[in-house]
Parts: C-alpha cells; structure tokens; sequence
C-alpha cells in the first residue's frame, strides 16, 4: 500500500458510501472500488462490510482506518515541515559568535525571534579562527568574527566598528572625560589575553608606537573576570565599546581615549559557493537591514 491508497480509504470509511468517497476524492466510483479491491488483496482480509449501499468496517477494517490516520498525518506534518523550514519559517539559524564581537546580537535575535518565531538556534562563542573552522565543519553556518582575518573563500558583511575606551573602577576620581596613552601608561592594566581574543598585541602597539611602556601587570581572556578585577579598583583595563555595553551591571566607568586610532572591526561571514539555509539568509538580511 501506498500513503494515495491510505488516504481513499479513510474516505470510504468516513463517507460510508464508495460514491461519496468518490465525489469527496474528485474521481469515478470504478476506480475507487478497484482500488479498495487491490488493498483486501494485497492485505488478504476484508476491510468493508457492504449492508445496502452503506459501508461499514470490519475489524481489520478499523485497524486499517487508525493506523491510516496516523501515517497521512505524519507524512502531512512532514511536508508542512520541509515546507516551512525551505521558507525559513521554521528550521535552526546556527550562528557563532566571538567573543568581542556579540554587542548587536541581542537586539538582533529579539527582531530575528519576532519575525520567524518557529526558528529555534543554535549560538556558539569561541575566538574567530575558530569560529572559521566550525563554519567549515557545517557546525555553524554563520559568524560574526573579528577583523582582519584571512577570508578568501567567505563572504563577509562588515560591521560597523567600534572604538576602544580607557575603563577603571567607579572609585576612580578624575575630573577629565578622556585620556591618552600617556596619561593611561600611568595606571596598572589588565589587558584582554594574548590567547583568543587576539587584542592584547593592538593595544601594546598604539603604546609602543607613540615610544610608551605601559604598565601591565595581567593579562586575562574571560571579560567577566577581567571587569570584575578592575572593579575592584585593583587594575585598569582597555577593552571595545561592546564590551562596555554588555557589562554595565559591573561598578567601572569609561574614559575615552583621546589620541587613539585602534578599533575594533567586525564582520557576518558565511562559506562562498556553500547552500546557505533558509534561516541563515533571513538572518544574513536582517544584518543588512541594521548596517
């Protein structure tokens, strides 16, 4: 039997009548009959017992009919769903994150959730080399990453980039609303890590560039610890606009750094001549619309 088969006999055994079924099917009787014919057969058990002109179903019959509602609804929802995730209205956007680079991404996902709110997600955070191989891997499909890297063979959208701001401890008295490198060599650091994050030698070079030596004494790859360091009042720290945003519950204030050219620039990334799902391209769209 076939899902077309299943589906003429639930409409025998709801319209009690093979004419019935047939109008209901938009066919001739003829051909339903035959058709409920080869299922007995191919069966070997009665399915319909005929009592004048209407049907009623044997035991076999009710079995049949049960388990026929059951498949044609499974096969349904399975079209419905191939549909709508080839639509992007349902599916998963898998999109991974770096750690400095996440800022817009929140706002992001609450306008993504509202106009596909039957996508569910999958969002990973590591340092963007990685990210690049996870997009090659199709664990992900999508990245925002950190710029300049090595992108031949990705597209790449890119984002608005942000400046870096001089951060202390709310303790912290001053009167100036922004600082130089000069003035901020003064200070203990603690800088984002060497590892991961790949900020540590920018900083140390718009230092060295201006013939400074800064005061590092740490250097720390998770922002949560670092933040919570420098609020403290124990250190300093130099980190992106993002970073400010996303941690405002932490007691620290933000100078700007008067003399600085370093920014932190960012990109969308995706895989070139690679299927992109329908999500994926909704999400890549929304990121247009928001530039």
């Amino acid at each position: 039997m076939d899902i077309r088969q299943l589906r003429y006999f639930i409409a025998i055994a709801e319209e009690k009548q093979i004419t019935a079924a047939a109008q209901r099917l938009h066919m001739t009787q003829p051909p339903l009959g035959q058709q409920l014919k080869l299922m007995e057969q191919e069966l070997g058990v009665e399915l319909i017992l005929r009592t004048g002109k209407v049907i009623e179903l044997t035991e076999a019959g009710q079995a049949l009919y049960k388990h026929a509602l059951y498949l044609t609804k499974l096969i349904e929802e399975a079209e419905n769903d191939v549909k709508e995730i080839g639509k992007g209205t349902r599916g998963k956007l898998r999109i991974g994150v770096n750690t400095l680079s996440s800022a817009q991404l929140p706002q992001l996902l609450r306008i993504f959730k509202t106009r596909y709110p039957e996508v569910t997600y999958k969002i990973q955070q590591n340092e963007s080399a990685q990210l690049l191989r996870l997009i090659r891997e199709h664990t992900i499909e999508l990245a925002i990453i950190r710029l300049p890297m090595e992108l031949s063979d990705f597209e790449v959208i890119q984002l608005q980039s942000e400046p870096f701001y001089f951060v202390t401890a709310k303790s912290f008295a001053s009167e100036s609303q922004a600082f130089t490198y000069a003035d901020i060599q003064r200070y203990p650091l603690i800088l984002p890590s060497t590892e991961g994050l790949g900020l540590y030698h920018s900083i140390i070079d718009r230092f060295n560039e201006r013939g400074l030596q800064p005061n590092v004494i740490g250097e720390c790859s998770d922002m949560v610890t670092l933040l919570d360091w420098v609020s403290s009042g124990d250190a300093t720290t130099i980190v992106p606009e993002s970073i400010i945003k996303l941690h405002r519950e932490y007691a620290f204030q933000a100078y700007e750094i008067a003399d600085s050219q370093l920014k932190l620039a960012t990109g969308l990334i995706w895989l070139k001549d690679r299927h992109v799902s329908k999500a994926a391209q909704h999400f890549i769209e929304l990121m247009q619309e928001n530039q």
